[in-house]
């Protein structure tokens, strides 16, 4: 009874094509909107908000622009660490060598600079696809991490490797505790969260759904590939550059290579699995999923020892945090391949009939 469209009316085009077409998911989603910047700042402590709740914002964004890659266009691809990690440098070197750049211009440029390299690496997959395509930006990955190791321009020349990022300011304010870089990331992540799910119903996002299913078929109906599968690497890149900014800027306080290892790529990846292929709202339950499992875990681990009387041996957590990323891996792709996102979906469904049986 609580979900229905019946008796909502659309009385001008503005009105069919908004965002969120149903009443209650614009109420929902305003205040969800409303409680994450103003009630969890009061309540959460400094650990919940540096520790959790900001990386959780930033892989977020990070897995939205591997789905846009993905999960919309169609193209796999293993170097999402590698766009983050040169969206982090050109970030740094942007304030670093420009003086008095304000940090959203630097961090739109980082995003740039990600968006070129993006199309750079994106250029193969108008031969190849598929396996092959995951190689390619496999490759990217080695690359990227290679250059900024390799040229000390990107590192300013640090003998370590290892740098301090500078301080995030905004009209002469400093950013610097967990309260404000987390309500930073936050509007961040929000805007292109909800430019992204704007895209996606765009004529671009209808074109890489269009290649993604089928791009003999696209190319029959008049849909240019090429511009169509690199305007997705494009604004992937993009997208996973800003998230790399924020996690040097705003959660790491460092600018490093081996940050943004491969690891990292599978990570974002296992993400968009979870949560759900194409689906904005399955980017943020993956990345929610992927953050609280391993906090979940070792929490878990004292009271289960304690109940059992068992002793487990060192490492056990960490290895059994793996066996179970693997299994659920595994569940997603066999039993439900659109992840917590359809689930989610079902739900909604289920609402629109309740209290009839479907």
């Amino acid at each position: 009874m609580l979900y229905r469209e019946a008796g909502q009316f659309k009385a001008s085009y503005a009105e069919d094509q908004q965002i969120f077409a149903i009443r209650q998911d614009r109420i929902a989603v305003g205040a969800l909107l409303v409680f994450a910047f103003v009630v969890v700042p009061l309540v959460a402590n400094q650990y919940w908000l540096s520790a959790i709740l900001t990386p959780l914002l930033i892989f977020a964004l990070a897995a939205i622009g591997l789905n846009i890659l993905t999960g919309y266009a169609g193209q796999l691809s293993l170097g999402t660490a590698a766009f983050m990690a040169v969206g982090a440098f050109a970030a740094y070197n942007f304030v670093l060598r420009v003086p008095g750049i304000p940090i959203l211009v630097a961090f739109v440029l980082a995003g740039i600079c990600a968006a070129l390299v993006g199309i750079l690496f994106g250029l193969p997959s108008l031969r190849i696809k598929g396996f092959y395509l995951a190689v390619a930006t496999l490759a990217a990955q080695f690359f990227v991490v290679w250059a900024l190791t390799k040229f000390g321009w990107f590192s300013n020349n640090s003998s370590s490797g290892v740098i301090s990022a500078q301080k995030i300011e905004i009209l002469g304010y400093t950013v610097d505790t967990p309260a404000g870089k987390y309500l930073f990331t936050l509007t961040i992540v929000a805007v292109l969260a909800l430019a992204a799910k704007n895209l996606v119903r765009s004529s671009t996002g209808r074109a890489w759904m269009a290649v993604r299913d089928m791009d003999v078929a696209a190319s029959v109906i008049g849909i240019r590939l090429m511009q169509t599968k690199l305007s997705a690497f494009a604004i992937s890149s993009a997208y996973c550059g800003v998230a790399g900014a924020l996690y040097a800027f705003a959660y790491l306080g460092t600018v490093e290579p081996e940050g943004f290892n491969l690891d990292m790529s599978f990570r974002v990846l296992f993400m968009v699995i979870i949560g759900g292929v194409g689906s904005i709202l399955g980017s943020f339950l993956g990345a929610a999923f992927i953050v609280l499992l391993p906090i979940f875990l070792n929490t878990a681990a004292p009271l289960i020892e304690h109940g059992l009387g068992l002793q487990m041996p060192p490492g056990f957590m960490s290895n059994l945090e793996l066996i179970v990323f693997g299994a659920l891996i595994v569940f997603f792709l066999a039993v439900e391949p659109h992840g917590l996102a359809r689930l989610w979906q079902i739900g909604k469904e289920k609402l629109r009939l309740w209290p009839f049986p479907h």
